[in-house]
């Protein structure tokens, strides 16, 4: 945003991420960051043209450890969003997530996918205010005349994920190189699409400018079992330090999801958007990068 010669109003309230993240951009004369909750964020001084939604945890373990906070999130938080869009009259975006679909029967998702899902259980606080949010976004968008857009995003990973984020990408990096055996839940056969943040966030712009207001999957199609994942990583890490490490199996939750695979065809149609880099390729940066971060005594993170 900021290269493309826009200023840009940073708000978030530290749950997950770190100021290090964006150390690089403080001091940029268009960049203000505010460390703020959006469940408290009721006016923003100046215009506003445009509104991108990314809060709440996305990790099952950081959203677990206060599940009210995220349902609030997504609901009262989102509500204050939408509210502050309509005064502004911005154009607003909910990166919604492919976990609405719940435990998915069937093997490729699209957008017209009706779930599979538990409105009790541990995850529920995640993926129920999520479609909580777009039924908000829906809302405000079909009767309050506000520019909606609503992203299902699948399973995002890259450089500057915390070290202690619970999703298998960095769990697998981190262990690997802490010479770790990797931790496998289940036999290892359930499956993710993994799309390197580069890749979602080009998605993310051009479905901003975009004029459509259903939801749209921005995801990797690539579908690779816990397993591959695990093999792939152990790989990478033994050709950077020549350490291996052995797979240890666990118990799988009930709750896990047995699939996730995005059909993107729909943003191919109308944004002109596919994921260009390798499941293989991207591990590589975020190999290095959580190698240097490990070697820094604090970890860059709270």
């Amino acid at each position: 945003m900021l290269q493309s010669g826009n200023s840009v109003l940073c708000v978030d309230n530290l749950q997950t991420g770190s100021v290090a993240n964006i150390r690089h951009l403080i001091g940029h004369p268009d960049f203000r960051f505010l460390r703020q909750d959006i469940l408290y964020l009721h006016t923003v001084s100046g215009p506003v043209d445009e509104i991108c939604n990314l809060a709440c945890a996305a990790s099952p373990r950081q959203y677990q450890k206060d599940p009210v906070h995220t349902l609030r999130t997504c609901t009262e938080g989102v509500l204050n969003l939408l509210e502050l869009a309509e005064r502004k009259g911005a154009r607003i975006l909910q990166s919604s997530t492919s976990e609405v679909c719940g435990d998915p029967a069937v093997r490729l998702q699209n957008e017209n996918y009706r779930s599979c899902v538990n409105t009790v259980g541990p995850r529920a606080c995640y993926y129920e205010g999520k479609r909580a949010a777009e039924t908000l976004f829906w809302e405000y968008g079909a009767h309050r005349g506000v520019q909606t857009r609503i992203a299902h995003i699948f399973n995002t990973y890259g450089p500057r994920m915390n070290p202690q984020d619970g999703r298998v990408v960095s769990n697998f990096v981190v262990q690997a190189l802490l010479g770790q055996d990797l931790t496998v839940y289940g036999d290892g056969t359930q499956t993710r699409s993994f799309c390197f943040v580069d890749d979602l966030v080009e998605g993310l712009v051009r479905l901003m400018a975009s004029d459509e207001q259903t939801p749209v999957n921005l995801g990797n199609p690539g579908e690779f079992t816990m397993l591959q994942l695990a093999e792939l990583v152990r790989a990478k890490v033994f050709a950077r330090t020549g350490g291996d490490v052995d797979l240890v199996f666990r118990p799988l939750s009930q709750y896990d999801p047995r699939q996730r695979r995005p059909d993107i065809s729909l943003a191919a149609r109308l944004l002109g958007w596919v994921p260009e880099v390798p499941l293989a390729d991207g591990l590589d940066r975020v190999v290095d990068w959580f190698a240097r971060r490990l070697a820094a005594p604090s970890h860059g993170f709270p």
